[in-house]
């Protein structure tokens, strides 16, 4: 196994085009061609966790957050970063990150957090726009089933949780081969040809538009196929920031509180005041979360768990929502899970080892 196997995996569960645009996700450091002796997984990379891979016989370290998160001028060890890009070229470790693309998956990291809290009904809290394209494309009746079902075997048709979705209407399509073409129907050079062909339609996400599109052509009897794609802002429910879901029984906000400490460990919690009511609808959203406050209050969620709020953003809860901050790196912690469970089941052979290093930066002292 190379080190681009890896990347491909993670690149199918997360594709790197949902990422956010300051983000950073992919091969870091390495080479692709590289053959992967282990892996190691981990929320942060520092020295340690560098020095951790190379005690453990690991050459690839995939990570949530980014090493390089802006551009270096110089490799000098004058920072943690510095410092540890160098350590890891010296030794030949390939350092991968998967952030927020990862993040903006609804099985991502707000899943996992949901899972923990054992949230119910749960949506993307604010679905990501420009996700979506839709494909026209016109096939000789006779063919129109073996097209449909190889744009379905692509990855199209996919609503939510709906497969298969597409919509066809029946017209007839004209053309006329020049001479050197080889058309299916009709001869080059002859008259013009009037064939029965259906219209079919069908959405996809967009970063299997190079797979539905190869998938069209091998499967169309034409040698031209015409076809149309077209942006659509429709909301994706797969795609974007945050989750909100509900509770299966409310609780008193204090009682949630308690809970939240223990199913998210956390030695702190910074929260507002409480609102006097039970909670049943959670917003949450892993990492800095304090942008989806207005979409978590439109939601009609009873408290928003995140991490990273500023003190003049708590203002912004208006007594319409508790914020709950529970920390960063509590927030993220069970990441590394993920990557773990991406990797494992598509190579169960392979080493693929958590971290045992704690990488938070900030201590607590209650």
């Amino acid at each position: 196994m190379k080190v681009k196997d890896i990347l491909l995996a993670l690149e199918t569960f997360a594709p790197s085009q949902y990422q956010e645009s300051y983000d950073n996700c992919g091969l870091q450091t390495g080479d692709p061609e590289d053959l992967v002796q282990a892996v190691l997984v981990c929320l942060d990379v520092t020295e340690a966790i560098v020095q951790e891979a190379l005690s453990r016989d690991c050459n690839v370290i995939v990570s949530h957050h980014p090493l390089l998160f802006s551009g270096l001028k110089r490799i000098a060890g004058r920072t943690y970063v510095e410092r540890t890009l160098k350590l890891a070229i010296k030794n030949d470790v390939n350092i991968i990150s998967v952030h927020t693309s990862l993040d903006n998956q609804i099985s991502g990291v707000n899943a996992v957090i949901a899972g923990k809290l054992g949230l119910v009904n749960c949506k993307v809290l604010s679905p990501m726009p420009g996700t979506l394209v839709k494909l026209y494309t016109y096939a000789p009746a006779a063919s129109a089933t073996g097209v449909r079902d190889a744009l379905f075997a692509a990855g199209a048709g996919v609503i939510s949780k709906y497969s298969e979705c597409s919509f066809s209407a029946s017209g007839t399509g004209t053309f006329r081969a020049a001479a050197g073409a080889d058309p299916a129907i009709g001869q080059a050079g002859g008259p013009r040809e009037s064939v029965d062909e259906v219209k079919i339609e069908v959405i996809f996400e967009k970063h299997l538009e190079g797979r539905v599109l190869a998938a069209m052509k091998a499967n169309h009897p034409y040698e031209e196929v015409a076809y149309e794609l077209i942006s659509l802002r429709n909301e994706n429910q797969n795609i974007g920031a945050g989750l909100v879901g509900d509770l299966p029984v409310a609780v008193p906000e204090t009682e949630f509180l308690t809970f939240i400490k223990s199913a998210l460990p956390t030695g702190c919690i910074r929260h507002t005041a409480p609102l006097g009511k039970k909670v049943e609808r959670v917003a949450l959203c892993g990492g800095s979360g304090s942008f989806l406050l207005k979409d978590a209050i439109s939601s009609g969620a009873d408290v928003f768990i995140s991490g990273d709020f500023r003190y003049h953003q708590f203002f912004d809860a208006e007594g319409r929502i508790m914020i709950a901050d529970i920390g960063h790196y509590e927030s993220e912690q069970f990441t590394p899970e993920i990557i773990q469970d991406v990797l494992t089941k598509k190579f169960p052979n392979f080493a693929i080892l958590l971290s045992g290093i704690n990488t938070n930066p900030l201590q607590y002292f209650c």
